[in-house]
């Protein structure tokens, strides 16, 4: 009997263990943002509220709908916003640059433009299941005009999953982008602008970090060319940090063409950007649905290509 009842216990511990380590990532919401915690560690914020830039700044800079802080599963944040050279940069966010709805331009990056800007409306769901654990949001893309209300040119469904996996975190971020204005949304071919970017930590330069796109190109020669990844490393004060944006091969003009800045953009500071517009001009059509899809991997490692590339195989087959 004392066998039977230390094997039992046994199995209830392991079980608890398991059952301790699946939930370790929790989802936390409030008037202000939705948060992804891994016990302590605030590993995500998306902001519901608009944050305003800098004291002393333009506040045309303030905007909602990002992510910042971005952590690694030792807590160290490996993103930034309101950079001096960009105060439009706001960590992990997206929206359209060089745009043409009717005889209009509209600009929903460049915020000072006063054109355009991205925001959170409401909250769709939160993902409280086992295995993976995020959130579903509504988002606007709306043109601005003086004197008058905005008007709403896209709507999006927003979504964020974060699993954990040997110790690195791997989010998926995915953006359905619906046309709801009568007239088409042009992008002709530009050079940024899109569904996913990213601006790296303030002390990240060309002298302690690096730069990988699966193609074996860096900041000397990734620019414009396709990358089914691209990843960054460097130091940061609780050891190394890797990041790796994949995109799914599902995506328009997948493997995207990509805007990454040289070593002689501010000291070699990392901002990236997937750009499916880059090469070759494209629209939304009205009231049509487009899916993109991208994954994001944040460990505490040095640059990995080969963890990468597995788990870009991995991703192209969901």
């Amino acid at each position: 009997m004392t066998g039977m009842k230390t094997y039992q216990w046994m199995t209830l511990l392991l079980l608890g263990t398991l059952t301790i380590s699946l939930q370790a990532l929790e989802v936390s919401e409030d008037d202000n943002s939705i948060k992804i915690l891994d016990r302590t560690n605030e590993l995500l914020v998306y902001h519901k509220s608009e944050v305003l830039p800098p004291k002393g700044s333009d506040p045309s800079y303030k905007r909602s709908a990002f992510i910042h802080p971005l952590k690694t599963p030792k807590g160290a944040i490996v993103t930034s916003i309101h950079p001096d050279d960009h105060l439009h940069h706001v960590g992990l966010w997206h929206a359209w640059v060089n745009t043409s709805h009717g005889t209009e331009k509209i600009d929903f990056w460049n915020l000072k433009k006063k054109e355009g800007t991205v925001r959170y409306k409401k909250t769709i769901s939160l993902n409280q299941e086992s295995d993976k654990k995020g959130f579903t949001v509504l988002q606007e893309h709306i043109a601005i005009k003086e004197g008058q209300e905005p008007i709403t040119i896209i709507e999006e469904s927003f979504s964020i999953g974060v699993v954990k996996e040997k110790n690195a975190y791997f989010i998926d971020y995915i953006s359905v982008q619906k046309n709801v204005s009568s007239l088409d949304l042009k992008f002709p071919a530009y050079r940024y602008g899109g569904p996913i970017a990213y601006r790296g930590p303030r002390d990240w330069t060309n002298a302690n970090s690096q730069v990988l796109t699966s193609e074996n190109k860096n900041r000397t020669n990734g620019h414009a060319t396709r990358g089914k990844w691209c990843a960054f490393s460097g130091p940061t004060d609780r050891g190394n940090a890797l990041v790796a944006i994949l995109c799914h091969p599902a995506n328009h003009d997948a493997p995207q063409r990509m805007r990454i800045w040289p070593a002689s953009s501010h000291d070699g500071a990392i901002f990236f950007n997937y750009v499916p517009a880059q090469e070759n001009s494209w629209k939304l059509i009205p009231n049509k649905l487009n899916e993109f899809r991208y994954k994001i991997i944040i460990s505490d490692s040095k640059m990995d290509k080969k963890m990468i590339e597995s788990a870009w195989l991995k991703y192209a087959d969901e």
